[in-house]
Order: C-alpha cells, then structure tokens, then sequence
C-alpha cells in the first residue's frame, strides 16, 4: 500500500474513501530508561528510544493502512505522524498516524 505525505498521486486518479487513523502506546522499560538517562548525561543517543519510537511508529501506520484497506482504499495520501508521551511522568510513548484512504486507479 501507498503511504505519502503528499496530498495527491501524481498523474493518478484518486477516489476518496475517508480519514484514516492508526495509533500505537507502548510503554517503557525501567531498564531502557534508567540506559537512557546515562547517555543523555555522558552525551550520544539513546538507541532503547530510538527503537521503542521506530516500533510505535511501524504499528500506527500497519494500523492505518489496514483501516484504509476496510474501506477499500489502495492507499493513504497526506500522512501526519504526531509523538506524544503520556501517563504518569511520561512513562508512556504515543505515536498517531492520519491521512486519507484513496483508491487510486
């Protein structure tokens, strides 16, 4: 399936199907924190985050594209990826998708 951030396919047709949404919560490891905190502090990157925020991402747009196929679309045009942290101190990494279904012919 498609997935563009763009609002059109060039030189395609597009028939509309609807908004689209995917989102993925994950929780974080007390471990891959407490790694975290150290790297921020001596410098680098935290790759524990890096990895738990390419896996969130990965299931809201698998989520998307599934509820674009429900409605019968080929693909999702004008994708917006939004990251959030929620719950109790931010424990928690929320990743949403949106865009819209087309058929594209």
């Amino acid at each position: 399936m498609l997935i563009t951030t763009t609002n059109t396919v060039q030189g395609k047709d597009i028939d509309y199907k609807g908004l689209v949404t995917g989102e993925a919560i994950l929780g974080a490891n007390l471990f891959k924190d407490i790694f975290a905190g150290i790297r921020d502090i001596v410098g680098g990157r935290s790759e524990a985050y890096e990895q738990e925020l390419a896996k969130a991402r990965q299931i809201a747009l698998d989520e998307m594209s599934s509820r674009a196929k429900a409605l019968g679309g080929n693909a999702v045009i004008g994708v917006d990826l939004d990251y959030e942290t929620v719950g109790q101190n931010g424990s928690m990494l929320m990743v949403s998708a949106t865009g819209t279904a087309v058929y594209i012919r």
